[in-house]
């Protein structure tokens, strides 16, 4: 089924990223996998090169490019370049909207400039050892002491924590009898404010993913992001993005995964004759197929409603977790259509297989995601 969700100003995009990626992340991979993150160059390299923070205002040195599928068709080819990481959605897809909607004037000259530049890596701080999906049980406070934030606590699982140069932190401030949360952006070499070092994970080995920790780190409130007492509501209104950013990635590994799988089959002889010839096999490409075509469309047309402004919290949780369920599905399947040697990690279908295994987990775990649908259909 032809897609029509892309002009020819996108795949043009897509072919200069492609391009870029191959040049300049394809033959890193191994070394950032062994390192547990990219290189801080090809950072760098993104930023010059117009990837990084583009929906931002050309004075700040973005593009003022606000259309998700540039967001989209970036995930899909850093799905097929095999580079397991999440440095453009974490600063595009995810940080973007809190410092284009929520930071004032002055923090936006502050750190767009920095970030377009790729000298400023953000982190997102909101899981806790205590608190993941039900960010509601956050316990990190945040106490004001004059002109000043007093922050205690702790994060953990946050992405690109071990080398962030600016983290937007969500602490209890307890407004409305205790219950309000507010973001603050700690930057590093704050006193009081440390980052772990890379956490040791079963997949996704090239993205650093670190714990955070606050031991009376004092922040001026001149570095609230948003408005104080109304933290969580500002990560209901993005969580939906976030979401979906997910989801595009989920229903991306899962068509690439296949058309690996598809040459194998092809090529791969068993009894004589590839296993392609198989009947068993051509009905196992067959769901795997139609379920791809089918999650693809509802992605798509979550994608225009995004740009358009419509895309609802419970449409963007089915995505999440109806995309990333069939991306396990699917890249078991295709895994172990490759046999003994899908469980080589010089396979790619090896390292997409663990790498996948986070995407029901993180972004809002995928019964959450399902329960909020649910009170959506039944309200």
């Amino acid at each position: 089924m032809k897609r029509t969700l892309y002009t020819s100003e996108h795949e043009a995009f897509r072919s200069s990223f492609r391009s870029f990626l191959d040049r300049e992340a394809a033959p890193h991979i191994d070394q950032w996998e062994a390192a547990g993150t990219p290189d801080r160059t090809f950072i760098t390299s993104a930023a010059a090169n117009g990837y990084l923070g583009f929906e931002f205002d050309p004075a700040v040195g973005g593009l003022g490019i606000e259309d998700f599928r540039y967001n989209a068709v970036m995930t899909e080819e850093v799905v097929a370049s095999g580079m397991a990481g999440d440095t453009f959605t974490m600063q595009n897809d995810i940080i973007v909207p809190y410092l284009r909607e929520l930071a004032t004037a002055e923090q936006q000259e502050r750190w767009l400039p920095r970030f377009t530049a790729g000298d400023l890596v953000t982190a997102l701080g909101m899981t806790e050892p205590g608190a993941g999906s039900d960010l509601a049980a956050i316990r990190t406070s945040g106490v004001r002491d004059g002109d000043e934030l007093v922050i205690n606590g702790s994060k953990t699982f946050i992405t690109s924590g071990a080398t962030c140069d600016l983290a937007i932190v969500l602490v209890r401030t307890g407004e409305r009898d205790g219950r309000g949360t507010t973001f603050v952006a700690v930057e590093a070499g704050t006193p009081g404010f440390d980052r772990g070092r890379p956490m040791r994970k079963i997949g996704r080995k090239a993205q650093d993913t670190a714990e955070l920790f606050f031991q009376d780190c004092r922040v001026p409130l001149s570095n609230i992001i948003g408005d104080p007492g109304r933290g969580f509501g500002h990560a209901v209104v993005n969580l939906p993005r976030e979401r979906l950013s997910l989801a595009v990635a989920g229903v991306a590994s899962a068509a690439h995964a296949l058309s690996l799988t598809l040459t194998h089959v092809k090529e791969r002889v068993a009894f004589g004759a590839p296993l392609a010839a198989l009947q068993s096999i051509r009905m196992n490409v067959a769901e795997m197929h139609t379920d791809i075509q089918i999650i693809q469309s509802y992605i798509d047309r979550c994608i225009t409603e995004l740009n358009s402004g419509t895309l609802s919290a419970d449409d963007a949780a089915g995505a999440k977790y109806k995309a990333t369920d069939l991306q396990w599905d699917v890249l078991d399947r295709c895994l172990q259509l490759f046999g003994g040697y899908g469980y080589m990690e010089e396979y790619p279908i090896a390292r997409m297989w663990r790498d996948a295994r986070i995407q029901r987990i993180y972004g809002g775990a995928n019964e959450v995601m399902k329960d909020l649908v649910g009170r959506a259909v039944v309200a």
